[in-house]
């Protein structure tokens, strides 16, 4: 079935059964390629309601123009693949852009942005036998931890059972750990070395196995203690690239030096790539892509 965004809600009305038809059709491919390195374009903003870019605080939220910058970027020479939610990965598996395509569900979306109940982080997204069922390659999940916060011990609890779930199919999960505090109502994620450093050694022993877990990391405040920071696991790490505000050109250098390092296996990149501050979208991807 080959159809364009406008035609997506007339399928989804009349034909359900096509997402499960286009999942099991879809072409897959090892996690990591040829090149050895993975590049994955992150779209699972929306369901945890983060829908600014920069000043524009709904820039995330028209999803015809999401899809579009998602085409974009996965036509790009050494994409990877995608990490999003349900809803999204689903457009996209109907639009037939994920052939040979890493695909990874993003399984919790509970703490929602500026909410009071934030760091109680619960799973309401793809659940472990969701990625099996829909033949996706990895799962991702965010951990905050806020000493003074007691949801963060419901995250970290329900992390580690997702880490067991997701092993018992042999499937890739990517952690993305943060040691974090409210300042003026606001959940603040700490990039100090020391922060990320006690991040890195709390996720890597959550669960029963270790053995497919990755780990997905922010470059340090200091991009110079990154190489220390990382000698606390030997999992792999791909990094997080997050929002790099008016300094694109400051963050590449940051990515370009954290790469270098032996546990770093790739790079996910969302908002800074799929609404860049300057340039098209195939710019900034192909500048990103570059840096590996």
């Amino acid at each position: 079935m080959n159809i364009g965004i406008p035609d997506l809600t007339t399928v989804r009305a009349r034909h359900p059964e096509a997402v499960a038809d286009a999942a099991a059709r879809r072409a897959r491919r090892p996690l990591i390629g040829d090149s050895g390195r993975l590049m994955i374009v992150a779209a699972d903003h929306p369901a945890r309601g983060a829908l600014g870019v920069g000043d524009r605080r709904l820039a995330m939220a028209n999803r015809a123009d999401l899809l579009e910058r998602l085409c974009v970027a996965l036509s790009r020479p050494g994409v990877d693949g995608v990490l999003a939610t349900a809803d999204i990965l689903e457009d996209l598996l109907l639009l037939g852009v994920l052939e040979n395509k890493v695909v990874m569900g993003s399984m919790n979306r509970g703490g929602l942005a500026g909410a009071c109940f934030e760091m109680d982080d619960r799973f309401t997204g793809h659940r472990a036998e969701d990625i099996a069922r829909l033949r996706f390659d990895a799962g991702k999940l965010l951990v905050r931890i806020d000493y003074d916060d007691p949801g963060s011990l419901t995250t970290l609890e329900s992390t580690a059972r997702a880490v067991d779930a997701m092993a018992a199919h042999r499937l890739p999960l990517f952690v993305e750990p943060f040691i974090s505090r409210r300042v003026d109502g606001k959940v603040r994620n700490d990039l100090s070395a020391e922060a990320v450093t006690r991040s890195i050694a709390i996720a890597s022993g959550l669960g029963g196995t270790s053995a497919y877990t990755w780990l997905k990391l922010p470059v340090t405040a200091d991009p110079d203690d990154m190489a220390e920071v990382l000698e606390t696991s030997t999992l792999p790490v791909v990094l997080l690239g997050g929002e790099v505000g008016d300094d694109q050109e400051g963050a590449y250098e940051r990515w370009r030096k954290a790469l270098r390092l032996p546990t770093v296996q790739g790079m996910v990149v969302g908002r800074s790539l799929l609404y860049p501050a300057e340039g098209s979208v195939a710019q900034a991807v192909d500048t990103a892509v570059g840096l590996l």
